[in-house]
């Protein structure tokens, strides 16, 4: 198995930078406040939370003990997502933030920074993961990969900061928040093994995944899978030309089967490189956001992470078959 992308990643967007400034004066200047609860208050924990892998991850360790709102919905891209005067509020009133980590979040993960001066239940769920469990591909410009969650084990791992969060926030609740941490732990266990016998559906010289940017780096060594991703870990620019060419040349030469479009990053690209190279698109995979909640297929719902995973790793495996 090996990763690779055809692009490199980019600054931040102008907006993004406004965005960080807005929320970063907020706090210096107070009107983001601790957001503990008053005395005496009763009622489930209020939660703030960034993407929606996220935000599901801690409804289901938090169950009825917790109110979850996420400021980033379905088809949202963290990468380019603009805080909004909403968002302000919900970070002001939450007892606890969660956020993914590892830059995922762009610019926003220094305001994170800030608010953990400011509030004593700030967390990337992602600092329980072991460094030498991430990965650092080149074109990530010395950061970690962030898109941690496609390893179903790494996001399992994900679960003990959000233990240790739930749990210092309201201790009284700590054996419920503890108990169902291990059932979330168990049921990615599971999930984990029904992905690599859907992978195992492939002959190794099938699973080739191409996609438009670099968010399957650890599927690919995970469940087998050769990853290729026209952009970097940007979404703000477009590729370029001589990207696309390479890519166009790839897929002739390996033969490879389809090509993927993700539900939260432009399609235009995609859809350029499959008329250029004669190949089919193999349907919608979702990236950096999960499904809309409520939205059904094949008995599951692809608002939740497990069926995220199996929609993408069922759409991968139909497609290249």
């Amino acid at each position: 198995m090996s990763t690779r992308s055809l692009s490199a990643p980019s600054k931040p967007s102008f907006f993004a930078l406004l965005a960080l400034l807005a929320l970063a004066l907020g706090v210096l200047r107070g009107t983001i406040s601790a957001g503990e609860p008053a005395a005496g208050a009763v009622g489930p924990l209020q939660i703030t939370t960034t993407t929606s892998m996220v935000t599901d991850l801690v409804k289901r360790v938090g169950a009825d003990k917790v109110a979850v709102q996420g400021l980033m919905g379905a088809g949202v891209d963290p990468h380019l997502y603009k805080a909004s005067a909403g968002d302000i509020t919900k970070l002001q009133r939450a007892t606890v933030i969660f956020y993914s980590g590892l830059m995922l979040e762009g610019k926003l993960q220094d305001v994170f920074a800030r608010l953990a001066r400011t509030k004593r239940h700030v967390y990337p769920v992602t600092e329980s993961i072991p460094e030498q469990d991430l990965l650092e591909p080149p074109a990530f410009g010395g950061h970690y990969d962030p898109h941690v969650w496609f390893d179903v084990r790494l996001w399992a791992r994900c679960v003990e900061t959000v233990v240790k969060g739930l749990s210092e926030a309201a201790p009284a609740h700590r054996e419920y928040f503890e108990a169902q941490g291990r059932l979330v732990q168990k049921e990615m266990s599971d999930l984990h093994q029904w992905a690599e016998g859907k992978a195992a559906e492939l002959p190794k010289e099938k699973r080739i995944l191409i996609t438009s940017h670099d968010a399957f780096n650890y599927f690919g060594r995970a469940y087998g899978f050769e990853v290729v991703g026209l952009q970097g870990i940007s979404t703000v620019e477009e590729a370029s030309l001589n990207a696309m060419t390479k890519l166009v040349d790839f897929i002739k030469q390996r033969k490879v089967q389809a090509i993927f479009v993700e539900s939260s990053v432009s399609k235009a690209a995609i859809q350029r490189i499959s008329q250029d190279a004669g190949v089919k698109i193999g349907g919608e995979l979702f990236s950096d956001a999960m499904g809309t909640p409520g939205q059904m297929e094949d008995g599951y719902d692809l608002g939740t992470y497990a069926g995220m995973i199996r929609h993408n790793l069922n759409t991968v495996v139909r497609a290249l078959k």
